[in-house]
């Protein structure tokens, strides 16, 4: 005859709640106890017995709970709905372009004549006002031209007053090269920057630009132009600057633009390859 074997089951968990290990210190007072061990090999053998003795009982104690059957705690369960919400503001779509999925921006630009066309009347602008200037100023039209060809011309910088004032091909030559490259990069540059801002370009390529380039200059303008820096009068500067964005931005801003070409390799936007756009080529059996 098999004797029957008494035992003891935890509570079976109903759906409304759930069976959890109980809590217990054991494991905690089984740390300190072995902390305490290996503390009193620096410090003095009592510490290694108590750190010994709470060790063992910390074993003991933790055991009893885990064995034979592990001690739980029945807990209820509280159903909650949880709703997912956002305090951000709704962000309206704006059709920009409804017929393309990823279009790029801007779907305009400015082709690359409308910059130079910019660069050079933004030229004539600034060149008429620093003329005025030295003909106001200095009575003479050579003085800031002669300052400007100092950028590159290293004689220029041995110039008096009176030598500042007088003509000098060298300087003129050199001084209408740097004014018109730089004229033309900027130029370039509004074309391409004014698509960007098309609600109020003026007051992008007339004031924000002028404000920025001449902060930008007036920190470096010693190491690049010495005498320039001497003998600047950064009024007439800063206003030549805005004549330059005001014209060169009314001239940008006439110029017919053209559409971006959305998602179009490198090769086929530079011209080198274009398949299926051109008509085929005669080859020696015929056309292709």
């Amino acid at each position: 005859m098999v004797p029957a074997i008494s035992t003891t089951e935890a509570p079976e968990a109903t759906p409304s709640k759930v069976n959890l290990p109980a809590p217990t210190a054991w494991p905690v007072i089984l740390a300190f106890g072995i902390t305490l061990l290996f503390a009193g090999l620096l410090t003095s053998a009592s510490v290694s017995i108590l750190g010994a003795i709470l060790a063992v009982t910390g074993c003991v104690g933790w055991f009893r709970d885990v064995l034979p059957h592990e001690k739980v705690e029945t807990v209820e369960v509280k159903t909650e709905v949880t709703v997912i919400s956002t305090s951000r503001r709704e962000v309206e779509r704006l059709p920009i372009a409804p017929d393309l999925p990823r279009a790029l921006l801007p779907l305009e630009t400015f082709p690359i004549s409308a910059g130079i066309k910019g660069g050079l009347a933004g030229s004539v602008a600034m060149a008429a006002l620093a003329c005025l200037y030295g003909l106001l100023k200095q009575g003479s039209i050579w003085y800031p031209i002669n300052l400007l060809a100092a950028t590159g011309y290293a004689q220029s910088l041995q110039f008096g007053t009176t030598s500042l004032n007088a003509f000098h091909l060298g300087s003129f030559s050199l001084a209408v090269v740097i004014h018109l490259i730089t004229s033309l990069l900027v130029g370039l540059l509004y074309g391409a920057m004014l698509p960007m801002f098309p609600r109020r370009p003026i007051f992008l390529g007339g004031v924000i630009a002028p404000i920025l380039w001449t902060g930008l200059l007036h920190s470096i303008l010693g190491l690049i132009n010495p005498l320039l820096n001497e003998r600047i009068d950064w009024t007439w500067f800063i206003a030549s600057q805005f004549a330059f964005g005001i014209v060169a931005g009314l001239v940008v801003v006439r110029q017919e633009r053209v559409r971006t070409r959305q998602f179009v390799p490198f090769l086929m936007r530079a011209g080198i390859e274009a398949p299926g756009m051109t008509e085929e080529k005669p080859g020696k059996d015929g056309p292709r």
